[in-house]
């Protein structure tokens, strides 16, 4: 199915309008009149991209801006800005892998942390009998802030049983909580507690933030360290204009965050819940396990997501709730699936 303009709530498709409850812009914002107007106005202050080193003698205090915005925002000591959520994930594993003895990673993680040679945390529903030895090793967990197929944040307690001859460095995705989970929408890099020697964030900006890049916040001493990777010096920036507006759009961030949880806690009021709808009103998707309910919501021009992060696996079926669906856009779509739950 191809369209010709944004996706927000309408899309039209063979000049038929449908309800649309797919994409990644958990706030509205692309459509945003009032942060469109702050995208173009830093456009006009900063060019359409700037293809320099960030390392180079001129200096933009585009990046100050927003760079402190999301390390206050996400309650980290620093952050740094790169042209993506893979790119920020691919820089940290290069630096750690030169000082990281061995890679653990929780269930299936987006490919941005992904690394080669790299073990299951859990073994048939058990911690991995090697974080439980004694050998003194410096380990890092690769994790997504939110697992694919689930709707709450990943489970960390398993870091409290890790042997303690483990030094722990903690790298978590946060593609698809930043701007979603916390307060409002800070993630969950700040609530993390564990006993861990560091944590470190990486994601997309181009999901619920909106604007193409990535963010990674750590420690400044870890932030200081990717500064100065050959990757990162030869590479341009995040589009400084998308940088700028990070800083400047904080409020709305906030309004369309609240205007989120409203929309989710409508749906929680009235859904109702069953073993073949996956959903949690903290959190924007709805996974469905019910591929006749995909062809039912179809039938009723309501198209939702539906794709595979793998080529031979199934199509992974979610309803993704945003900032801009409106209470008939929710009423319709509650209809279809309480009376297709009636049936259970």
């Amino acid at each position: 199915m191809t369209v010709d303009k944004f996706p927000d709530r309408v899309i039209e498709i063979d000049q038929e309008q449908y309800l649309y409850f797919g994409g990644t812009a958990y706030l509205g914002l692309p459509t945003n009149k009032e942060f469109q107007e702050l995208v173009i106005q830093n456009i006009l202050n900063w060019g359409t991209t700037y293809g320099s080193s960030r390392t180079a003698n001129i200096q933009l205090s585009a990046y100050d801006a927003g760079e402190s915005f999301l390390a206050s925002h996400i309650g980290s000591e620093k952050t740094v800005t790169v042209s993506s959520g893979m790119l920020a994930g691919k820089l940290v594993l290069e630096k750690l892998k030169k000082e990281t003895d061995c890679f653990y990673h929780l269930n299936e993680i987006h490919s941005a942390i992904q690394i080669e040679n790299s073990f299951p945390i859990l073994l048939n529903g058990k911690l991995n009998d090697r974080l439980l030895d004694s050998k003194p090793e410096k380990i890092t967990i690769l994790t997504d802030g939110v697992p694919s197929f689930e709707t709450k944040p990943a489970d960390l307690s398993f870091l409290e049983k890790i042997s303690k001859s483990k030094a722990i460095t903690l790298v978590v995705d946060e593609s698809h909580s930043l701007g979603i989970t916390g307060k409002n929408g800070s993630g969950i890099y700040s609530s993390i507690e564990f006993p861990v020697k560091r944590k470190i964030m990486v994601s997309s900006l181009g999901k619920a933030f909106g604007l193409t890049g990535g963010v990674i916040a750590s420690d400044s001493e870890f932030i200081n360290q990717i500064k100065e990777l050959e990757t990162f010096t030869s590479a341009a920036g995040m589009n400084p204009a998308f940088v700028q507006t990070l800083s400047d759009a904080r409020e709305i961030y906030k309004i369309q965050h609240q205007k989120l949880l409203d929309n989710l806690n409508y749906i929680d009021s009235i859904l109702i819940k069953n073993s073949t709808i996956l959903f949690d009103k903290n959190y924007p998707l709805i996974y469905l396990l019910s591929n006749e309910l995909v062809e039912k919501l179809k039938h009723e021009n309501i198209i939702i997501a539906s794709f595979r992060y793998k080529k031979e696996a199934e199509p992974l079926n979610r309803i993704v709730i945003t900032a801009n669906h409106l209470k008939q856009d929710l009423d319709k779509l509650l209809n279809v699936l309480n009376d297709f739950n009636y049936r259970f």
